[in-house]
């Protein structure tokens, strides 16, 4: 019993030397690697000092600005309706003949001037000589206020007061011609159609029929394109070879030359 007493003893002073060490040890080494890692963040070059860091100007970014409203179209002015001579009453000059006798003579002095028969002249609340008058027969739109055209232009129904003639009508449209037309099948329009070599590879497999080619023909009657839309395939190349070189006359439509499209068949026979 006492053997065994003290050798329980003995194992936990041992025991606890043992702890301590470890602990000690463990202290010891959590230290070194804090210090460590301390040493490796602060000392560490992160290249704030070198020759490759330099200082630039910052500069704001470009204000971008809106795009003005675009102007209004302006509208064209319209012609103003010319200024006519007005009278309160129209009274023949002494060179005319006057329209009719006057019911009563009068000695006094008439305040209305007489019109100028070189003049158109109407009717009005005023007495008022226009600068450039209109000569009497004519049969447009006037003004008679004064604040139309002194040109001796006739006038097209303007922004006077009195001013009410329509404005002109619209000029026709022009009929529209189209740049290409269909030809249908050419071989009889064509001026000029060589015949296509019969090639050797068909000769040999008896290869014939009918081959149509597509072509465009442009304003002088040459060929500026051809495809083969059917036919052999050993005989398209041939077909489409001879249809570049064919000619043909010009079309015209409503006096205007035009393109032409169209097709050319071409017979192949052994």
């Amino acid at each position: 019993m006492l053997d065994q007493l003290v050798e329980s003893k003995s194992h936990a002073a041992e025991d606890t030397k043992r702890s301590g060490f470890l602990l000690t040890t463990f202290i010891l080494m959590v230290t070194v690697l804090m210090s460590a890692w301390l040493y490796s963040l602060f000392a560490k070059d992160f290249g704030m000092g070198g020759d490759e860091l330099s200082l630039e100007t910052l500069v704001a970014p470009p204000v971008v600005e809106d795009e003005p409203e675009p102007e209004p179209e302006k509208q064209p002015e319209k012609q103003k309706d010319p200024n006519v001579d007005v009278r309160k009453e129209i009274i023949a000059s002494m060179a005319e003949t006057p329209p009719k006798i006057p019911d009563k003579p009068s000695v006094e002095r008439n305040l209305i001037p007489p019109r100028d028969p070189n003049k158109y002249t109407v009717k009005g609340d005023v007495n008022f000589n226009a600068a450039n008058a209109p000569p009497p027969d004519y049969r447009g739109p006037v003004n008679t206020g004064g604040t139309g055209s002194d040109s001796g232009a006739t006038g097209q129904g303007g922004d006077a007061e009195t001013g009410g003639g329509a404005p002109p009508p619209p000029p026709p449209p022009k009929k529209v011609i189209p740049k290409q037309i269909s030809g249908g099948v050419l071989n009889g329009k064509a001026t000029s159609l060589p015949k296509p070599p019969y090639p050797p590879a068909a000769r040999a497999v008896r290869a014939s029929g009918a081959v149509t080619v597509q072509v465009l023909i442009n304003e002088s009657g040459s060929v500026v394109s051809a495809s083969a839309v059917s036919g052999h395939p050993l005989l398209r190349a041939a077909a489409v070879q001879a249809a570049r070189g064919a000619r043909f006359s010009p079309t015209q439509l409503s006096g205007q030359p035009v393109k032409v499209s169209g097709v050319i068949t071409y017979n192949f026979v052994p």
